[in-house]
């Protein structure tokens, strides 16, 4: 019954179970050890457990895991970033924060942090507690670099998870806390462009590069022709096709769209994705205004 009781919570729990947590189920530590002598659990941090076979490359095992190994523990910084979606890194180990004083330090897989200002700043996603979007990006202002910092704020709009407005609220209530100059500072690089609209990082880092530049801003992602079109200036009939992002797997859709567009009296521009971040020049270059045929 117990076994069954134990296979119920680590379902529930992305295949972790910590030690308290079967301690609350009535098992003593000797039960405990002895199924691990057994082999039907297995020590994946310390006080936290897994029904064997434990998978290799398991994300919410280890984020559900990493929470598991002291009370009050939150998912936290890049670790919180990646269970979001908008860190794709690989991670030595697994952050997490939790309540009190003193310097982070590393337990196995989990690196430690503390903090005595996490009340409100703690939600939950499938079941993880994880620090809330607004304080995960002044977490992440603290320890990143600023391009990295600003593709993080760049697809957590991106994403849905939160708004520029909602990022300036939290920071009034973060002022004067550390890395809140730093976040403030990258969302005021965002402010005024459509960001909601974006389908991509580098769609945003384009509409960034285009107005420090002091060129036209296009229409982000509107139909033409009844296709949608990344950049597009319609005074000079122009489009910008940014290539290598998840909207641009489909060369033969790609084709087709083109051709629409061209038949239409549109110019179109190709530009890869790396090109926006690694020679921005290129993207400046495509962005002239288009010249009619048959002028000089």
């Amino acid at each position: 019954m117990r076994d069954n009781e134990i296979a119920a919570l680590a379902e529930a729990q992305f295949n972790r179970v910590s030690w308290a947590q079967l301690a609350r189920l009535g098992l003593s530590a000797s039960a405990i050890k002895h199924r691990i002598a057994r082999g039907r659990l297995v020590t994946v941090e310390d006080g936290v457990l897994a029904i064997p076979p434990v998978r290799a490359y398991d994300d919410w095992g280890r984020w559900m895991g990493a929470t598991l190994t002291a009370p009050e523990s939150t998912l936290s910084f890049q670790s919180a970033a990646a269970a979001r979606g908008i860190w794709a890194l690989e991670r030595a180990y697994e952050t997490i924060t939790r309540p009190g004083d003193g310097g982070p330090r590393l337990h196995g897989g989990v690196f430690v942090r503390r903090s005595s200002t996490l009340d409100g700043d703690c939600t939950e996603l499938r079941g993880i507690p994880i620090t809330a979007v607004p304080r995960m990006l002044l977490d992440l202002a603290t320890v990143l670099s600023g391009r990295a910092l600003a593709r993080a704020v760049r697809d957590a709009v991106r994403l849905d998870l939160i708004t520029l407005p909602a990022v300036g609220d939290a920071l009034g209530r973060y002022r004067g806390r550390r890395g809140s100059r730093r976040l403030a500072e990258t969302v005021a690089r965002y402010a005024g462009l459509p960001l909601e609209r974006a389908r991509s990082g580098a769609e945003i880092r384009a509409l960034e590069v285009l107005r420090a530049a002091g060129r036209p801003l296009p229409r982000l992602n509107h139909q033409i022709a009844g296709e949608e079109a990344d950049l597009s200036w319609p005074a000079s009939r122009l489009i910008i096709e940014i290539d290598g992002g998840p909207f641009h797997l489909d060369v033969g859709e790609d084709v087709r769209k083109q051709a629409a567009w061209e038949a239409g009296g549109w110019t179109v521009r190709r530009l890869p994705s790396d090109n926006v971040y690694e020679n921005p020049e290129r993207l400046l270059h495509l962005a002239l205004p288009n010249v009619p045929r048959g002028t000089s």
